[in-house]
Order: C-alpha cells, then structure tokens, then sequence
C-alpha cells in the first residue's frame, strides 16, 4: 500500500489522534468536517458543518486520501474494521459508518472510546468474529483486546475503504473531514486529509 495512505490508514484507526509540530502541540487535534471553500498549496479553506468557516495550513506533506464504498458482503469474520456508531434507547450500538482496514494495519488503535460523530457516539477498532444476519440488518461481532461488543448496521450505514488521493482533489465545494492540530490564537495546521472523490464523501 502507498506510504502516505498507510499512515493514514493507520491514523484514521488510532481515531486521527498525531503529533504535532513542536510549535502546535499544547492541545489535542480537532477533528474539522465540511465543504471545501478553497485550496492552495499552503492553505485550505473550509465551511464547517458548525457554521463557520476556517482556514487550514497545509504542508507539502500533508497527508491525503479518499474513500470509496465497499459492499458489506466485503466484511468477513476475520477482518479489521472501525465502526462509528451510537447507542439506541436500548443501549445496543447502531453503525453510523464502517471502514475496513487493510490487513497490515490489524490491531492500531484497539479498543472502544468515544468519537465527535454527533452526539453519544463511539469508535470500536476490533476484529470481527462473525457477520450475524438480524432482521434487514446485520450484525458484526467484534473483539479487542480489552473486550467485546456487537455493533448493528442497518443498510444505510456506509461502508468504505481507504484509497489514494492528492492535492488535486482538494477543489471547491467537495466535502472533506481533516484532522487539524491547533496552534496560537486558534490558528489550525492540516495532519491528515480525508477528501471527497468521485462522489463519495468521508462518512467519518
């Protein structure tokens, strides 16, 4: 797999938690979602779902992928998935995306913690032990290292897959997600770039 997207891929696993440059360390990254207003090779310029709109720093090394759906009949016992969901009013975990990792990134970022999809929303990193058909939906069944849980993901649930991208496809008015680290005065520096390609939008 391409250098840059392994690493992203790994990112994306670790919930896109990076280390920063020495001058933008002092706070943990944010997570920025929206429609790209912008590009140039130094800057990206983004109108956030919150409402605002921000401006980015690139480097020439940012890294840059996109996604592309999969079938979730391309999930098998055996595989190494991240599961964005929420939890219904019976505490049962509902996908709101899943991505499936190449199988060199098996194990980054294991376990359960909490994800800013909305709100109550959780990322699980784990093995999937059996794909469990369940009414119109199906069920995955995942382990980690430090438990267990199911995850329920109805059919609109998306399910992608990491593939190449550069900077020619950060163009206006496409949607992007970008792990950003935060420096003085609130300015922001892009890590990792997920960008819209061919129609499909970063679920995450």
């Amino acid at each position: 797999m391409h250098h840059s997207i392994k690493y992203l891929a790994t990112a994306v696993a670790l919930g896109f938690v990076a280390t920063a440059s020495a001058q933008m360390h002092s706070t943990s990254p944010v997570r920025i979602r929206g429609d790209i207003v912008s590009a140039s090779k130094d800057a990206l310029v983004v109108h956030r779902r919150s409402g605002d709109t921000v401006s980015i720093a690139l480097k020439p090394d940012v890294k840059i992928a996109a996604v592309r759906k999969i079938s979730l009949a391309d999930i098998k016992p055996g595989s190494f998935v991240g599961a964005a969901a929420r939890a219904d009013v019976n505490g049962n975990l509902i996908a709101q995306e899943v991505l499936v990792f190449p199988e060199s990134e098996r194990g980054t970022g294991e376990g359960h913690y909490a994800w800013d999809l909305g709100s109550n929303s959780t990322m699980t990193n784990a093995n999937v032990d059996a794909v469990v058909k369940a009414s119109n939906d199906n069920v995955l069944q995942l382990s980690y290292k430090d438990g267990n849980n199911s995850v329920t993901v109805p059919p609109n649930a998306p399910v992608v897959t990491l593939i190449p991208a550069s900077s020619a496809d950060l163009t206006a008015g496409k949607k992007v997600f970008v792990v950003s680290a935060v420096g003085a005065n609130h300015s922001y520096q892009a890590l990792q770039i997920v960008v819209e390609k061919d129609g499909v939008a970063p679920p995450m």
